[in-house]
């Protein structure tokens, strides 16, 4: 046989094969040798070796059942009453197997390999290991139709003419099930779940692990359909377990595990024995009465017999994981095939298609790897493809496809035409409005209504023949004959051109994108090229077996042979490469090729035919070669070699291509100069030479050229100064001087910064070394400079001095900015440091920077949490408002954070601040006097609540219960309008109601009950207050006397709870507390007469007049105006009556209060040790105290003017060393 060329709409006819075209695709050629091809379209059947089992009495044995060893090595042969076991390979008989009685029905293998089981009429079941050992033997009461291994278990299934029974290795009985039929098949479900059961009655049954029947499977019928076998896919890409069933009423069916039909049935015309599924699910292999073995596609589409016998088919399998089968017959034969798939396919430009499981095309695009498959349900003869159309010849039709849109990338066909007709022919093209058959020497041209429009028939066989473009309807075949013929046929056009004759043999042509040159490959593998136009043969190559022609370039085509594919540009020589399969396309840079079966896009870069250009100078040639493919470093040899070639234009495109910006301004530079004028391409070269590295040469031509100066700019800007020194021989010193500072920036940039620095140093650049030095921390250098600068050069210096105080010097920064004598420099240096001695040091000698020093300070201590002597140094700078702010901040955060004894001795220093400020600046005393006095009493109101939050939230207290009972009374009497932050009511009332109760008050106990529960009271106390509460109202409704508040004015008895406040019901004299215990002070205030001086009133007091030189003093009732006021007259008679010991008539219940204002005889005849006096600094006004029981000691704070019981103070200056209230140090001078 003749080696056969296949190609794109290309065919070839032999003499010993005239019906050996074949189709491979449309548009290119490809040459397959020594292939032989027994049918073109279809599969074929090889046997590999058969052999006829007899007894020993020649009497032929029916084949019942045939079983795989899962690694396909061995096959077990059920066959008479033995049990055969064959090596696969040649068809040896290893082993018979004897164990039964009577005929063996059936053998199945486990899926693990490790065992086997046969059935026979003898009502046994025989288990075998793959040592061929009889290991088991068990029975049913009939005669054994079938078994089957569970594929995952590994459990046995045996039936017989009455039940089914399952065994497994784990157990030693075996669950029997009876049924209502005959079993003839069986089969186990790919996850091992469920059991298919095929009966004589036409049911197939369902059942699960259990034996249980879960579906049940009725054939129309009935038992005239008896279900002879059935098989379950093994593909795993199915979504659903399919079942296939062959029944005696010659039907083929198909269902789901839920027992839904899928499809219709088909029609078979003979009663099928056997049915077996290949590995993966695509084929089925079928046999029974009509004497062959068949094969059908997964849906039951028949495809071709795979042998034909003289006896029934009774078994069929298919060896695993391949395309082996074996039948076994009625006569005892066992036939072993090879299956081969030949290959049905087609190819255009970059669309390729081929046949898939027989009856699919599936159309792949070669550069985007997308595939569409099409689905067609039956035989796939022939198939071709042309631009949007797609042509594929079925055994009754012929279908036309369409793209959907004119998209490149579109791979959605529709259907435009079908041709519903039967043809006979070796080769199918399409066109895009016509059909071209081949068959011999005849070629048919057939509208796609199936008109027959023109026909040709040639003087010789057709090799080859391809469709070559054209306008639609009047396309252009090249057709290549058998005796060297090479003619051009227009579809239209009912004459053929002679192109030119050869006296060899064609076996694949190709024609140029320009349609001037031919290529063709004869008969002894010469690839020859032609002149169209002139017939001449231009160049011929050996060693091809097919070529192709580049689409995208006029002078390239390649061509494969000997395991090679060889390149060849214009007249260059042949490039070649090693390359396994056969050319069929070259586009750009990709060459499609085919290999066995499969097509692929082998990208190939243009290199070497670009280099054969460039060694010629053909820049824009070799630019046209390099955009069909090449690598990035030969795209820039290009532009490199075209740039030092000065084309200028081929270069730029290069450059562009691999995105070199450097070498595009470059370009663009010598284009704009060349636009101004200049011509000179030495100059150009010069700079080409300088941007690729070549310094010395690019040197030598500025210097040709006269531009000396750029040769110098070229080797500083390169960093080779010695060069530079050498170009500038002993010229002039200031380009020296230059070329020194030059080196030093970039000994600089090369990270050698102490040389960089010293040559700084040298060419007298003083503040780039010292930046230099700085920056690397060389300490010693800094000083050696710093004190070597004359005290004049101030940046310098200060330059020096800023890296000594970021390096940490501070002695030497100092050093160097006394030297520089910039005295507030080393004061800001001090302060930022936090050198505070040697700043107050230059303070007392520099008053004026004061402020330079005192406000970082403050700052300082407030930063460090030491806000008290912060706020004094604001002081001591001036800043008041900073000082009030800060203690504003601190007062509010002891507050939040309930420290209120702290909050309270903040408020007071915020209120002492106050009062400085108001006596220091007129403007704000109003303001400053109004909050002097709210701070006065926040102060106070949280020193009370400190000892109340304490009691409430601490487990224990230090203070008595009258303590308590007197500091939570004041504090009510305090917060009758707002109640100030953190300050609790829950908690004052709850402290009130708790010592209230314990001391007797029984009354406000439950007063204080009352209130509470119209509060928000916290979980904690919940229990305590209602418990509380109740246990109250057992209590007596009063109060103890004993403590009950009395003025010491008017001796009037006070109520616990004061609608008033802390005053006096009766004469509205305000009460003065102790600031320990609480407990009302036998002190009552007293006022100066008017003219009478706090100096005088000190002396008048300090007297001490006797008693008895006193004249008689009265208490004297004054009205003007709308003030009231109680004089003390000396006027009066009785000199023997103590005018604040006297009973004074007032109105019960007054309403305004009558303060006591006292002469200068009153003030004389009073005790020192009876007067206490608050000696507020200005602008407030001194107060005065006189205690009406002597006896009672009475210490006031002199700081503070906060009132004691003297023991009261005298313990906790004690306990705290210093005042409670103020903090006043005990020793420190008042």
């Amino acid at each position: 046989m003749r080696a056969v060329l296949l190609g794109v709409n290309t065919a070839v006819v032999t003499e010993n094969n005239p019906a050996g075209l074949r189709l491979v695709g449309a548009g290119y050629c490809i040459i397959y040798e020594y292939i032989y091809i027994f049918e073109t379209n279809r599969m074929r059947a090889v046997p590999t070796w058969i052999d006829k089992v007899h007894d020993r009495d020649k009497v032929e044995q029916c084949i019942y059942d045939l079983a795989f060893k899962p690694d396909g090595s061995q096959l077990i042969v059920a066959a008479g009453n033995r049990v055969l076991v064959y090596d696969t390979a040649d068809g040896t008989l290893i082993q018979p197997l004897k164990g039964h009685k009577d005929t063996v029905y059936c053998v199945a293998y486990a899926k693990d390999g490790k065992r086997f089981a046969s059935g026979s009429a003898d009502k046994s079941i025989i288990i075998w290991t793959s040592k061929l050992e009889g290991i088991l033997k068990y029975t049913h009461n009939d005669s054994i139709q079938c078994v089957s291994y569970n594929p995952v278990t590994h459990q046995l299934a045996s039936c017989s003419s009455g039940d089914f029974g399952l065994w497994s290795p784990e157990q030693k009985s075996v669950s029997k099930h009876k049924v209502s039929s005959k079993i003839t098949c069986c089969g186990w479900t790919n996850d091992g779940q469920y059991l298919a059961l095929g009966m004589q009655n036409g049911v197939v049954s369902i059942r699960n692990k259990n034996g249980e029947e879960k579906v049940k499977i009725e054939r129309p019928g009935g038992s005239l359909s008896t279900i002879w076998s059935i098989a379950w896919n093994p593909s795993k890409d199915e979504h659903n377990d399919i079942l296939a069933v062959a029944d005696w009423g010659q039907k083929l069916s198909f269902y789901q595990l839920s027992g839904k039909q899928i499809g219709k049935d088909r029609a078979l015309n003979f009663d099928p024995c056997c049915v077996s599924y290949f590995s993966k699910g695509e084929y089925i292999v079928m046999g029974g009465s009509d004497k062959q073995a068949s094969l059908y596609t997964k849906d039951g589409v028949r495809l071709g017999t795979i042998g034909e016998q003289n006896s029934w088919v009774w078994s069929c399998r298919v060896k695993p994981e391949s395309n082996y089968v074996v039948v076994g017959c009625q006569d005892g034969t066992i036939a072993f095939y090879q299956l081969i798939f030949s290959t049905v396919h087609g190819l255009y430009k970059d669309r390729y298609a081929y046949r898939d499981s027989m009856t699919d095309v599936i159309v792949q695009h070669l550069i985007t790897e997308q595939k569409v498959r099409i689905k067609c349900r039956e035989l796939v003869k022939k198939i071709a493809i042309y631009k949007n159309r797609l042509a594929i010849q079925l055994p009754e039709k012929i279908l036309i496809y369409e793209l959907y849109s004119d998209d490149s990338s579109d791979m959605h066909y529709r259907v435009k035409e079908k041709i519903c007709k039967k043809f006979e022919c070796n080769l199918l093209v399409v066109c895009s409005q016509h059909i071209i058959l081949c068959q011999e020497k005849r070629l048919q041209c057939l509208s796609f209504n199936s008109i027959k429009e023109r026909e040709w028939l040639m003087e010789s066989l057709i090799r080859y023949i391809k469709v070559i473009g054209g306008a639609p309807g009047r396309e252009g075949l090249l057709v290549g004959l058998k005796n060297g013929a090479i003619l051009k046929i227009f579809v239209d056009n009912p004459f053929a051109i002679t192109l030119l004759k050869q006296a060899t043999s064609v076996r694949c042509l190709d024609m140029s994108a320009s349609r001037n040159k031919l290529a063709v490959v004869d008969e002894h593998n010469t690839c020859l090229v032609y002149d169209i136009r002139t017939k001449e043969l231009l160049f011929q190559e050996p060693n091809a077996n097919s070529v192709a022609w580049n689409t995208q370039c006029e002078d390239m085509l390649c061509f494969s042979g000997s395991g090679y594919l060889n390149i060849k540009a214009s007249n260059f020589p042949v490039h070649q490469q090693k390359l396994q399969g056969f050319v069929v396309g070259y586009n750009g840079s990709k060459i499609f090729c085919l290999h066995v079966y499969a097509m692929s896009a082998v990208e190939v870069p243009q290199s070497a035919p670009m280099y054969q250009y460039l060694e010629k100078k053909m820049f824009k040639e070799a630019y046209q070669i390099a955009c069909l493919g090449v690598t990035d470093s030969d795209w820039r040899d290009l532009a490199t070699e075209a740039l030092e070639g000065l084309d200028f234009e081929t270069a730029k495109k290069a450059f562009i291509r691999v995105r070199d910006l450097r070498y595009l301004e470059l370009i663009n530079s010598i284009e704009e100069r060349k636009k101004r004028g200049e011509t000179n391409n030495e100059l150009f070269l010069a700079d080409v030479f300088a941007y690729q590295g070549k310094f010395h040469e690019a040197a030598k031509l500025y210097k040709k050229t006269g531009n000396d100066s750029r040769a110098l700019d070229m080797y500083t800007d390169l960093r080779m100064f010695e060069y530079a020194k050498d170009f500038l021989g002993s010229g002039d010193p200031k380009d020296t001087k230059l070329l020194i500072t030059k080196q030093a920036d970039w000994a600089k940039n090369i990270n050698e910064p102490r040389a960089a620095a010293e040559m700084y140093l040298s060419a007298g650049e003083h503040m780039k070394a010292i930046e230099i030095i700085g920056d690397h921390g060389w300490v010693d250098m800094l000083i050696d400079i710093a004190r070597k600068l004359d005290k004049a050069e101030r940046e310098p210096l200060s330059k020096c001095a800023a890296f000594f105080k970021k390096l940490k010097h501070h002695g030497y920064a100092a050093e160097t900015y006394a030297k520089m004598g910039d005295l507030k420099a080393l004061v800001l240096l001090h302060v930022d440091v936090y050198h505070w001695e040697e700043a107050f040091e230059l303070l007392e000698k520099h008053p004026e920077f004061r402020d330079d020093v005192y406000v970082p300070y403050a700052q300082w201590l407030a930063e460090n949490d030491r806000f008290e002597e912060a706020q004094k140094a604001f002081h001591k700078a001036g800043r008041q408002d900073e000082a009030v702010k800060v203690l504003e901040q601190l007062t509010h955060n002891a507050v939040v954070e309930s420290r209120f004894n702290d909050a309270a001795y903040y408020y007071w220093m915020l209120s002492m601040q106050c009062l400085d400020i108001a006596r220091e600046n007129e403007s704000k005393k109003e303001e400053m006097l109004k909050k002097f006095h709210r701070f006065q009493h926040l102060a106070e109101l949280y020193h009370v609540y400190h000892s109340i939050q304490r009691y409430t939230d601490e487990p224990f207290s230090s203070h008595l219960p009258e303590t308590l009972f007197n500091i939570s009374r004041f504090l009510l009497h305090n917060l009758t309008k707002d109640v100030p932050l953190g300050i609790s009511k829950v908690n004052t009332l709850f402290a009130l109601a708790k010592q209230s109760k314990a001391l007797g008050a029984f009354k406000l106990a439950r007063h204080a009950y009352e209130k509470l529960q119209g509060l928000r009271l916290p979980a904690r106390f919940q229990e305590s207050i209602e418990l509380g509460s109740l246990t109250v109202r057992s209590k007596p409704f009063h109060d103890s006397e004993d403590l009950v508040p009395m003025c010491y004015r008017c001796s009037t008895n006070n109520p616990l709870l004061n609608n008033q406040g802390n005053v006096c019901i009766n004469c509205r004299q305000p009460f003065i507390f102790s600031a320990s215990s609480y407990e009302v002070l036998p002190l009552i205030e007293f006022y100066l007469e008017e003219g009478i001086t706090d100096e005088e009133a000190v002396s008048l007091i300090d007297l001490e007049a006797p008693q008895t030189e006193k004249r008689g003093i009265k208490w004297q009732e004054m009205s003007s105006g709308e003030s009231q006021s109680l004089r003390l007259d000396d006027s009066m008679d009785d000199p023997l009556e103590d005018p604040f010991m006297a009973k004074l008539s007032f109105e019960q219940g007054g309403s305004e209060f009558v303060p006591v204002v006292v002469s200068k005889a009153v003030l004389r005849s009073m005790s020192r040790r009876d007067v206490l006096i608050k000696r507020w600094p200005r602008p407030l006004s001194w107060q005065y105290y006189r205690s009406l029981l002597p006896d009672v000691s009475i210490t006031m704070c002199p700081s503070c003017f906060q009132m004691f019981h003297s023991e009261d103070y005298e313990l906790l200056v004690l306990q705290h060393n210093c005042c409670p209230y103020c903090r006043r140090p005990i020793d420190e001078p008042n």
